[in-house]
């Protein structure tokens, strides 16, 4: 066995099970969570999609079915599931040595012990009593081969949440897995790989148009074992050095270290599709000016300043009409690099006013901060005078606040109280976890 073996911790439908901990009666019954402005299905139990239905499904068209089989939906409740997130990394950092936050839901971690299996039963059964969290555990040499062991644990209830690649016959589960849900292997990689025969007219063009000779007498190549035994030259030509890493990782050769440390932020976008079409140029003001006050919280938590602000706006794409389809965006340099609110506020409305135009029914507006550097890294300008120590003190108090008694409890002014923008959320659950005035209520 490695030094290092690799886990994949994964969250088994987390949103749908975040609202599961604080409503047990949804127990054993379908359950959806829908995207913002209740738009889409992005989160199903188990119940759910026995009943056919698929990620992504608008919810017009999901509705005949949740309405028949009387599924249980709710709007997307961030708060509590960003908070639920915290929760269960925290309890898994507990155990292991090192952990990479993949996602909200998933955690990479090294195990060191001379039994990882009986490890991962471990932090299995603590993340479920301490959270109420179920989660499924993929154990590998490599972290491809983590992530192979942990869909095999997500659809096989028989092995218990946990399944151990990182010793014996790996290939005995490699044969039954389909090369499509391999990690990184997307759709027109699948089309190529299941392609076969001398006239290869599904090939993408993607080598055609880097000057690659059609194949000749191809097989088709579905599971993950036979592009495993694949030459490392055909796998290189055809699916790039990242599919060779791939198949090293496959073969049990670690190409992908743990990321322990967050890579720096290239940019932060802060956009949100509205409840209803907009066209006063007041209310985008208000949503401009919340998006920024949001970026600059992002950059301060991370010790971060931005020099370059962009402000978008657009209308719906899917306007029948297309005289009534508008977007646009503009750019301002900042005088200095900056995690300071009202300076992103005054620079975003002034950018709006240049690209607004009445008439138009808008569905969505944000900004976008880019020229991200270290919050350490700010220069003094000879041209202007900033008192940069006084605005972060400010910016301090103000996210101390907020942080303690709710998000914008303290606010620019610019973004109002109405709100009548604001997207839509029919069935939005309690923040159970972050609010005094919604703390969960128990009847004895």
């Amino acid at each position: 066995m490695n030094q290092h073996t690799f886990a994949l911790i994964d969250s088994n439908n987390f949103y749908v099970s975040c609202e599961r901990v604080f409503q047990p009666r949804l127990e054993g019954r379908p359950v959806v969570v829908l995207s913002n402005n209740d738009g889409n299905i992005i989160a199903r139990s188990n119940e759910a999609k026995a009943l056919g239905l698929t990620m992504g499904m608008p919810f017009f068209k999901a509705e005949p079915i949740i309405k028949q089989h009387s599924v249980e939906w709710f709007s997307s409740n961030y708060t509590l599931y960003g908070s639920m997130s915290r929760r269960v990394m925290d309890t898994i950092d507990e155990f292991v040595p090192a952990v990479e936050h993949y996602s909200i839901d998933e955690a990479f971690v090294h195990i060191t012990d001379n039994n990882p299996e009986e490890d991962a039963r471990a932090i299995r059964q603590t993340v479920k009593q301490w959270t109420g969290i179920p989660v499924s555990i993929g154990i590998g040499p490599t972290k491809v081969l983590a992530k192979v062991a942990n869909q095999i644990a997500k659809k096989r209830p028989e092995y218990g949440g946990v399944v151990d690649l990182s010793r014996g016959d790996v290939d005995s589960y490699l044969k039954d897995f389909d090369v499509s849900d391999l990690w990184g292997i997307g759709q027109r990689y699948t089309q190529f790989l299941k392609s076969e025969g001398e006239d290869d007219r599904q090939q993408p063009d993607l080598w055609q148009a880097a000057g690659m000779p059609r194949l000749v007498n191809k097989q088709k190549i579905e599971t993950a074992l036979e592009l495993k035994m694949r030459p490392d030259g055909w796998i290189r030509k055809h699916l790039t050095i990242q599919g060779l890493r791939l198949v090293w990782e496959l073969r049990g050769r670690s190409c992908l270290p743990l990321e322990v440390f967050e890579k720096p932020k290239k940019g932060i976008c802060c956009s949100r599709s509205f409840g209803r079409p907009v066209t006063l140029l007041n209310e985008l003001r208000e949503a401009v000016a919340m998006h920024a006050a949001r970026a600059g919280e992002k950059l301060r938590r991370q010790h971060l300043a931005a020099k370059h602000l962009t402000v978008f706006i657009s209308t719906s794409r899917y306007r029948t009409n297309p005289a009534e389809i508008y977007s646009a965006s503009t750019s301002f340099r900042l005088p200095l690099p900056t995690s300071f609110t009202p300076a992103f506020v005054a620079a975003g409305e002034s950018l709006l006013e240049r690209i607004y135009k009445p008439g138009f029914f808008y569905h969505k507006a944000g900004i976008f901060l880019s020229d991200i550097v270290p919050d350490t890294e700010t220069q003094q300008s000879l041209v202007v005078s900033v008192n940069s120590e006084r605005q972060l003190r400010l910016m301090e108090a103000v996210d101390q606040i907020n942080r303690k008694h709710g998000r914008h409890t303290i606010r620019p002014l610019a973004m109002g109280y109405s709100q009548a923008w604001q997207m839509k959320q029919q069935r939005l659950s309690k923040r159970y976890t972050t609010r005094w005035d919604e703390l969960l209520t128990v009847k004895a």
